[in-house]
């Protein structure tokens, strides 16, 4: 009887070690993945699509040349729909929302999907979004901000879009907790991660009780600066590429081709430029490239892998 006890105690205390939830051991998002738990995982990441044409032609032909693992979708800007009707013959292809409150161009503007009447409190004195995010931020707009991002994504979906993942443009639903809520809330209405990086949070101490680690959140999000001289390109990237580390990391581009609109819609903005587009999209679909990311041992993954592994409930 005494060993018949023992046995059963010894064989409670394994099952609490083996079953019980704090202790068994999460898989990592590289496992569920089916890389090894140390994988450096790599989304490369094409912004601002739907923008302009010349940043369409520039997104898309990275897709085809496997260049790039995602993008997202300015859904307000004139382009859009055209990228929309491209990615819907291409289903393959890893879309997110890129959602939009600002319009930065000196003379290329835009508004909400939603009408102006709707939205006046999101609108400068010209009727557009207004150019900084810092003075979008700052406006007491929340709930219609909310409908119009709301209306973003809707759109898209309405169009054949079947979103991976949200991001924002400028970064402006970091800029206060009240946005920052709102943006980790459309993420969980909808059922999509959201674009969180680990590494940049420090920049934004007014979200640090806001945070709550996810296993979607960016490990290390990586973006080339404007303190970086044309003829260095290739050497900067490959430094950022050579300095990732295991987890889920992202490389944000952009994209263009430098033609006669794309010069016209960034004039008088020395930086994300028509060359400097240009200069993303030589290095991002070029030999070089591809040798790094097999040298430095990166695994480029995108988006919907991401959403598939920890949303399960969004493909239902």
């Amino acid at each position: 009887m005494k060993k018949f006890k023992l046995l059963s105690a010894l064989l409670t205390v394994m099952a609490f070690f083996l079953f019980w939830p704090g202790l068994q051991g999460q898989k990592t998002l590289a496992e569920k993945l089916g890389y090894p738990k140390d994988a450096k995982l790599l989304i490369i990441h094409a912004d601002d699509a739907g923008m302009c044409n010349a940043e369409n032609m520039a997104t898309e032909k990275a897709f085809d040349a496997g260049a790039i693992s995602s993008t997202s979708l300015m859904v307000p800007c004139p382009w859009s729909d055209a990228f929309i009707a491209w990615a819907v013959k291409h289903p393959d292809v890893d879309v997110g929302i890129h959602l939009t409150l600002t319009a930065e161009w000196n003379h290329y503007r835009w508004d909400g999907v939603l009408p102006s009447d709707k939205i006046p409190s999101l609108l400068d004195d010209q009727g557009y979004f207004p150019h900084s995010d810092l003075v979008a931020a700052r406006q007491d707009y929340l709930k219609e901000a909310e409908a119009e991002l709301r209306a973003q994504i809707d759109r898209a979906i309405a169009l054949g879009i079947r979103p991976s993942h949200l991001d924002s443009h400028m970064g402006t639903l970091f800029r206060t907790p009240e946005l920052f809520q709102m943006y980790l809330k459309l993420g969980q209405d909808y059922h999509l991660p959201v674009l969180v990086p680990k590494n940049m949070i420090g920049e934004y101490p007014q979200l640090q009780t806001a945070v709550k680690d996810q296993p979607w959140f960016v490990d290390n999000l990586f973006m080339i600066t404007e303190d970086t001289p044309p003829e260095k390109w290739g050497e900067k990237y490959e430094s950022i590429l050579k300095s990732m580390k295991p987890g889920l990391n992202e490389l944000i581009v952009h994209l263009g081709i430098d033609n006669d609109e794309l010069q016209a819609v960034t004039v008088g903005h020395p930086d994300f430029n028509g060359a400097w587009r240009q200069r993303d999209f030589d290095f991002v679909t070029s030999d070089i490239c591809k040798a790094m990311l097999k040298k430095y041992h990166l695994h480029l993954v995108t988006w919907n892998e991401v959403r598939k592994a920890t949303f399960p409930e969004s493909e239902k």
